[in-house]
């Protein structure tokens, strides 16, 4: 008999990519889009959870918009606190665990080095309060619950920082990007990939560990650097490129929610409870440019003159 995962949210990055990814043969997700159960709505994701009765929800729904949520306050907390809250509630009622995602957001970034998952908490903006909160309520309700917490999330769908910058690199000849906020890039499909790993070790009964684990792509690096990278990749597939890319600071490009200056994550936590490593996060966002421009053309055997 194969196990009922409830997925609360589709058509989000990570929710997109729990979607075609393949499970194993002993799980069945059910997936429920926002038109179902609104987060905001923290009746409806209790009695979705009550009605469908899973063993394990993987809730990959949540008020993303950073800058938004410093005038949108009672959305970002409706959604990233409140319907978490309720999910966990539900969950405890009925015997089921909860697998939650959470952000690099929730740090101040003044921490010189990686931060583990026990490093104090002091979110810069509103989208991060809003995030901890959600964590702390899970928490407090449910002791069954993993916490994902990742950084700088990109796929080939929704709105990213790839593809802005693919968009970007069109339409200008120069661009300026913030070099002094450090973090590591992460695609939505390992992100995905690493819920299923570990939802799957959960329900064959050989992991109870249950808590806040840190994972993100291999390595790290600034916006400019991830900005240098996705073009270097999209010039070998054809695409055109900005003919120059300014580093700058983050004081020079004001936005209404202030970033962390680092938000490296420790991942040797998650390694050493479920066995998942990340690749490193070059690799990784040339496979997803493969998907959206194609592969690059295979190098030609050089032929010299005789």
């Amino acid at each position: 008999m194969r196990s009922k995962i409830l997925v609360i949210g589709r058509i989000g990055q990570v929710g997109h990519e729990l979607a075609r990814a393949t499970w194993p043969a002993g799980l069945a997700p059910v997936f429920v889009e926002r038109e179902q159960v609104d987060l905001a709505q923290p009746g409806e994701a209790r009695r979705a959870v009550l009605e469908a009765r899973p063993c394990l929800v993987v809730n990959a729904a949540a008020f993303t918009a950073v800058d938004a949520a410093e005038t949108e306050r009672d959305a970002a907390f409706a959604i990233n606190r409140d319907g978490p809250a309720a999910l966990a509630e539900a969950c405890r009622e009925i015997g089921a665990a909860l697998i939650h995602f959470s952000t690099d957001y929730v740090y101040d970034g003044s921490k010189p080095g990686a931060y583990v998952e026990d490093d104090p908490i002091a979110p810069l903006s509103v989208y991060g309060a809003s995030k901890a909160a959600g964590d702390a309520a899970i928490r407090e309700r449910l002791d069954r619950h993993v916490i994902l917490r990742t950084s700088w999330v990109y796929s080939p769908a929704g709105h990213n920082f790839v593809k802005t910058m693919l968009r970007l690199g069109a339409e200008r000849d120069e661009l300026r990007i913030v070099d002094d906020q450090r973090g590591s890039p992460t695609a939505a499909a390992d992100l995905a990939r690493a819920a299923i790993r570990i939802a799957a070790v959960l329900d064959a009964g050989r992991g109870d560990a249950f808590g806040t684990f840190h994972f993100r792509g291999g390595g790290e690096t600034t916006w400019y650097g991830f900005a240098r990278e996705i073009f270097r990749l999209a010039a070998e597939r054809g695409l055109k490129t900005p003919r120059a890319v300014h580093p700058i600071a983050s004081a020079e490009y004001p936005v209404p929610a202030p970033r962390p200056s680092n938000s490296v994550l420790d991942c040797g936590k998650i390694e050493r409870a479920y066995g998942i490593v990340a690749e490193p996060w070059q690799a990784v966002l040339s496979s997803c440019l493969d998907e959206l421009l194609g592969p690059a053309p295979a190098l030609q055997p050089y032929r010299g003159v005789a």
